[in-house]
């Protein structure tokens, strides 16, 4: 179930390009996240309490307001597979966080397995004439970073309320934070939107945010984050494929070795040693335990893609 967010967060570049209006990446991650978070507050009709207001922008900020700032400054300074690249290193990052936060051992196999899984996000979508600018690649680090800290923060602060009003807080928080940016950087949204564009924010709205947040958030929940954040590879995979099926990119034999790789890494990830929680069984906690992308990455793209998703 954890998987099925990344796949749908996969889909991202194909609906941007295909249906949202151009140059308008903040507008769509404003979109994405606000309006998905007030429905879910609206239907769970449960307000943050307690440490929960200080705590809900936190990880909003971390899980989607900075980290789609940040990863709006590496998209537009680099091209989408180095971004996609870097971004792959979050799952070794959660491991080292997880090390000092969670007290979750760093094993061998963990570290093996995240440097499987760049070099196959590489591979998949890396280019070799791919620039580098040293402003768009610290944007980067700091996506994953921001990312990373909020998964694992998210699995140290179990929430007492249901996983949707969690959710719905962080999307909140986190569009609040975006909705100035947006406004500064690419001024008011189009005084016109076609049904195109309607259909492509709608999608991201209620699959992309509302439905993908509450699984990953979920996965989170039950999981150790480290086999969370290695799910996250699978969107450089998918989007790299519908690339190539829907809108006829080039794939390579590289690509496909790439892609080979990564699903190795993320399966190898999921099925080793010490993947449940230390001293409890995987997935013990209640319903209500908090459960934290972005994107993922949040979320990777294809060569030919930005990693905006």
């Amino acid at each position: 179930m954890t998987a099925l967010a990344p796949i749908i967060w996969g889909t991202t570049y194909l609906v941007t390009t295909e249906l949202l209006p151009p140059g308008r990446p903040l507008l769509a991650a404003v979109v994405r996240a606000l309006p998905a978070g007030l429905l879910l507050v609206a239907l769970t009709r449960r307000l943050p309490q307690g440490s929960w207001w200080w705590r809900a922008p936190v990880l909003g900020t971390l899980n989607i307001g900075a980290f789609f700032a940040l990863l709006f400054v590496a998209a537009y300074r680099l091209p989408g597979g180095v971004a996609a690249t870097i971004g792959a290193l979050q799952p070794l990052l959660v491991a080292v966080l997880a090390l000092g936060l969670l007290g979750q051992r760093l094993t061998l196999r963990t570290t093996v397995t995240g440097v499987a899984g760049v070099v196959g996000v590489s591979l998949l979508v890396l280019q070799a004439d791919a620039r580098l600018d040293g402003l768009g690649v610290a944007a980067a680090v700091a996506s994953a970073a921001v990312m990373a800290t909020g998964v694992v923060l998210s699995k140290r602060w179990p929430s007492p309320a249901p996983l949707l009003a969690t959710t719905g807080w962080q999307l909140v928080a986190g569009g609040v934070l975006l909705l100035p940016v947006a406004l500064a950087v690419e001024g008011p949204p189009p005084a016109t939107l076609s049904s195109a564009n309607l259909l492509g924010y709608g999608y991201l709205t209620i699959i992309g945010a509302a439905l993908a947040y509450a699984l990953w958030f979920r996965g989170i929940r039950a999981l150790p984050p480290t086999n969370v954040t290695f799910l996250g590879l699978l969107s450089p995979v998918v989007a790299t494929t519908l690339g190539w099926v829907v809108l006829d990119q080039k794939f390579t034999a590289a690509q496909a070795l790439g892609g080979l790789i990564v699903l190795a890494a993320l399966v190898t990830a999921q099925t080793g040693r010490g993947t449940r929680q230390p001293g409890r069984p995987s997935g013990s906690r209640g319903p209500g335990a908090s459960a934290s992308q972005a994107a993922p990455c949040h979320r990777g793209a294809s060569s030919q893609t930005s990693p905006i998703n």
